[in-house]
C-alpha cells in the first residue's frame, strides 16, 4: 500500500447538510481518513457538519447555498467567489498534503483551488450523462482541468461521461459507503411486508412511478417513503388515500440505516442520470431485497444481485413488487448480495484513494521540476 499523506483536504461543491451521493462519500471518506490518523479538512458550502467535527475533521463551511438545476435534480452549490478563495487559501497553506476535489467542475467551490493548483490534486467525477453545461462551459473546464494531477471516477458511466465531455481519462474506482454502519443498525419494526423508498422527491428519482405501481399491488403491505422534495406535496395529495404509505420525510443516516435493515424490499425506481448504484448497494448490505431500474449505473453496481425493471414502467414495477412480496428471496441470495456489497466499503475505497494520492504527489513534483 502507498504511504498516505500527512494531510488531506476534501472539497465538495455541494452542501453536506443536503443528502446526496457525493456528500455521503465526502463525509465518509473524511471520517475514514481521520480514523487512520491523517489530518483531514473538508471545504463545502453551507453550514458546518458537527458530526464531522466530532470525528476530528475540520469543516471549513463558506458560502450561501443556491439550488441550481443540474442533471435532472437541483444541486445545493454556492456561487460565492469569496468562499472559493477561502477554500483555495486552505489548499495553498497545506504542507505534505493532497487536495481531493469531488465533481470539480460544478460551481464554484473548487474553481480557485484548481486555478491556483498549489498542491497535489486528485479529482473524482460522479456525474453520469452529459448536458448543455459541459458544452457551454468547455473553455472553463479546459482551463480548470490543468489543476488536476490524477482523475478518478466512481463508475464506468461517470468515466465515459467526463471523457466524452472534456477528454479527461479517469481511473475507475467506486462510490464507497459505510457498510459497517449499515450492518450494525437495529432494524426498524414493521408488522406488514414493507417496501422502502429513499431519495429526493423529484421526477428523476421515480417516486411517482413507485406510488402508481403500489396502486396495482392488491395485498397488505407498508411503504416507507424517506426524503422530500418538489414533488412531495403533489404526491401526498394524489396518494393520500392509500393508508399503506407512511411519509417519513428527511431522516438522518442512523434512521435511514434502520429503515434499510427493517424493510423487506428496497425499491429504487430512478428514471436515469445515475452514474452509480449507491442506494441499491446500501440495501444489499442491509440484507434487503432490491428492485431497481434497469439503467447502466444500477446494472453495473448490482451485478445480478437485484431485480431490474425498465425505468418508468409502472406495470413492470408492480409485477416485480408483487412477485417479491409473494416469493421473497432466500437467505442464500441475500447473503450473496450482502457479500457483493461489502466489496464497496469506504475502507476499501480509501485504500485505493491513498494510491491515487501518492500518484498525484509524484506528478505534481515532476511538473514542478520541469
Amino acid at each position: 500500500m502507498s504511504r498516505p499523506p500527512a494531510r488531506v483536504l476534501l472539497v465538495s461543491p455541494y452542501a453536506l447538510s443536503v443528502p446526496g451521493g457525493v456528500q455521503s462519500q465526502v463525509a465518509a471518506t473524511a471520517r475514514e481518513l481521520a480514523h487512520r490518523g491523517i489530518e483531514v479538512a473538508v471545504c463545502s458550502p453551507g453550514a458546518a457538519d458537527m458530526s464531522l467535527v466530532a470525528a476530528g475533521v475540520v469543516h471549513v463551511a463558506r458560502g450561501a447555498i443556491l439550488p441550481i438545476p443540474a442533471n435532472g435534480s437541483r444541486a445545493p452549490v454556492t456561487l460565492s467567489w469569496r468562499a472559493a478563495q477561502v477554500f483555495a487559501g486552505r489548499a495553498a497553506s497545506m504542507r505534505d498534503g493532497v487536495v481531493h476535489v469531488h465533481e470539480p467542475f460544478a460551481p464554484v467551490a473548487a474553481y480557485a483551488v484548481l486555478h491556483q493548483h498549489r498542491a497535489p490534486t486528485v479529482a473524482t467525477f460522479h456525474r453520469g450523462g452529459g448536458g448543455p453545461a459541459y458544452v457551454v462551459g468547455r473553455p472553463l473546464i479546459h482551463r480548470l482541468s490543468r489543476g488536476i494531477d490524477v482523475s478518478t471516477a466512481v463508475s464506468n458511466v461517470a468515466a465515459e461521461t467526463i471523457h466524452a465531455a472534456a477528454g479527461i481519462d479517469s481511473s475507475v474506482l467506486f462510490n464507497g459507503f459505510e457498510v459497517d454502519r449499515i450492518r450494525g443498525a437495529a432494524p426498524a419494526p414493521s408488522t406488514d411486508p414493507t417496501i422502502l423508498f429513499v431519495g429526493r422527491h423529484e421526477p428523476r428519482k421515480g417516486l411517482r412511478v413507485l406510488l402508481e405501481a403500489l396502486a396495482l399491488v392488491d395485498r397488505p403491505l407498508r411503504c416507507w417513503v424517506v426524503g422530500d422534495g418538489p414533488e412531495t406535496d403533489e404526491l401526498r395529495r394524489r396518494h393520500g388515500s392509500d393508508e399503506r404509505i407512511e411519509w417519513l420525510g428527511a431522516v438522518d443516516d442512523d434512521e435511514k440505516f434502520a429503515r434499510l435493515s427493517g424493510a423487506d424490499i428496497l425499491c429504487v425506481p430512478s428514471l436515469g442520470g445515475e452514474s452509480f448504484g449507491l442506494v441499491p448497494l446500501e440495501g444489499m448490505a442491509a440484507g434487503t431485497a432490491v428492485i431497481a431500474s434497469d439503467i447502466p449505473g444500477y446494472r453495473e453496481a448490482t451485478a445480478g444481485h437485484a431485480m431490474l425493471v425498465p425505468p418508468g414502467d409502472v406495470t413492470a414495477l408492480a409485477a416485480a413488487l408483487d412477485q417479491l412480496l409473494a416469493d421473497p428471496p432466500g437467505s442464500g441470495a441475500l447473503d450473496a448480495a450482502r457479500a457483493h456489497a461489502a466489496a464497496w466499503s469506504i475502507p476499501a475505497l480509501v485504500d485505493r484513494l491513498v494510491e491515487a494520492y501518492a500518484e498525484a504527489v509524484d506528478r505534481f513534483a515532476a511538473a514542478g521540476a520541469k
